[in-house]
């Protein structure tokens, strides 16, 4: 792991500290001739010390909180299945800043940008853009009942960070 080609730079400079303070040498010195902060040097030994190989591995971070909730999500996913012209705006087929317009413009959303708009509808393999046909919801009670259709909330979308 400390000399492997495909190895993180990260990893392996977390097995090379480890590997030098297994030959004896100190922190201080481990911290001068890899150009690292003594701090750093201290961790990495510690985590090692403690939990082995899986821990020079980085932790779990929660990350920001999704300003996009389940609800939005599944009210967009409901604006992309039905075509652009019983909206009112003159298009044939939904593009992801048209389809962000019109999720802003309905209150759908305060502030959602396209790209998140497309990384959305990719999950629950939605391209409105290239395709011709439509699912068309009718039900006039569907934000009532989205949530509970939508089923369970994905992790990434309740506050925990996404699968990598």
């Amino acid at each position: 792991m400390a000399y492997g080609q495909e190895t993180e730079h990260r990893l392996r400079v977390r097995a090379q500290v480890v590997l030098h303070a297994a030959r004896g040498r100190s922190n201080v010195r481990i911290a001068q001739e890899r150009g690292l902060h003594l701090d750093t040097v201290r961790r990495w030994r510690g985590r090692f010390t403690e939990q082995g190989l899986p821990g020079l591995k980085d932790r779990q971070r929660c990350g920001r909180r999704p300003a996009f909730t389940s609800l939005q999500v599944a009210e967009a996913e409901a604006l992309a299945c039905w075509p652009p012209a019983e909206s009112g705006v003159p298009l044939s087929r939904w593009s992801c800043p048209e389809l962000n317009h019109e999720v802003i413009q309905r209150g759908i959303a305060a502030f959602v940008s396209a790209p998140t708009v497309r990384r959305r509808l990719a999950e629950d393999a939605l391209k409105p853009w290239q395709h011709r046909s439509w699912i068309f919801i009718t039900d006039p009670a569907f934000r009532a009942k989205a949530p509970a259709c939508a089923g369970p909330v994905r992790p990434h979308l309740a506050g925990h960070p996404a699968p990598r």
